[in-house]
């Protein structure tokens, strides 16, 4: 893919975002706010960034992935399948009973998910357990991990943490989705995790702030941590949770609520799609 064609990675992450809001408001359950967030950095990995093939999704030696946020898996859902691992229609059975798309990712059932997440803290720490066994496979294929800002007052992140930098693991990329906002209310309310960066720093990770929903600023990101050398990189990434669409924005209340027919027709519109 060409990194300069920014208008192509923007309108695909439009159409992630259009096949979130379908997908929750069929399920009438599901979490809109953090996979409108994480839009623009899936579409980046799994469009740009990460080497995969859809066609053979479990080919020797590709990158990998693993959703730590394991709510926002609509988001996860939705980029596989605009890359092609299955038909969009497929996903819009969400949450429903017999449905291999369930609330939280099963990498037994989805072709692409290659770890089954949802307790927080647990899907980085496996993520690195993925980068320290290609270490040891003398892999050159990278692992790449998505957090949420909510997700770091987990004990479990900072052990995960911890092993990365001492096993000098640059093959890893942990990115912070750092929206402000959790469950139940503001980070800053609930449990205070700024300063996020001189917190990665200090356990030894080379640690870069962007605009999460600057895909220069991304790509940028993920060439300098792929650059780095001896050392994992935290790429903490400001976003905006429901970005894209207007009464979700910057609203905890969207964290895990799913739109009545009326909202999710009024968001699809003006994310630019069709009903």
């Amino acid at each position: 893919m060409i990194r300069e064609k920014i208008e192509y990675y923007e309108k695909i992450a439009q159409s992630v975002r259009i096949d979130v809001i379908k997908a929750v408001y069929n399920a009438g359950s599901g979490h809109p706010g953090g996979s409108l967030s994480a839009a623009d950095l899936l579409t980046a990995l799994y469009f740009g960034e990460m080497n995969i093939d859809p066609e053979n999704p479990d080919m020797e030696g590709r990158d990998k992935f693993v959703l730590s946020k394991g709510h926002a898996v609509p988001g996860q859902y939705a980029v596989l399948a605009e890359r092609g691992y299955y038909p969009v229609e497929d996903m819009m059975s969400l949450r429903k009973l017999g449905s291999p798309f369930q609330g939280h990712g099963n990498c037994h059932k989805v072709s692409g998910i290659e770890m089954s997440t949802g307790s927080l803290g647990q899907g980085v720490s496996v993520a690195v357990g993925m980068a320290i066994a290609n270490k040891l496979d003398k892999s050159d294929s990278r692992i790449y991990t998505l957090l949420g800002d909510g997700e770091l007052q987990e004990g479990l992140v900072w052990e995960a943490a911890m092993a990365a930098s001492h096993n000098k693991l640059d093959n890893f990329c942990a990115m912070i989705d750092w929206n402000g906002l959790q469950i139940d209310g503001k980070n800053e309310d609930v449990m205070r995790v700024a300063p996020i960066a001189e917190k990665f720093e200090a356990f030894g990770f080379h640690t870069v702030e962007i605009d999460g929903h600057n895909f220069e600023e991304i790509f940028g990101a993920l060439d300098e941590a792929r650059a780095t050398k001896g050392r994992p990189t935290a790429i903490i990434a400001k976003t905006i949770k429901g970005k894209g669409v207007s009464f979700m924005e910057d609203r905890a209340g969207w964290h895990g609520k799913a739109p009545d027919m009326k909202q999710a027709k009024e968001a699809v519109e003006e994310l630019g799609g069709e009903w």
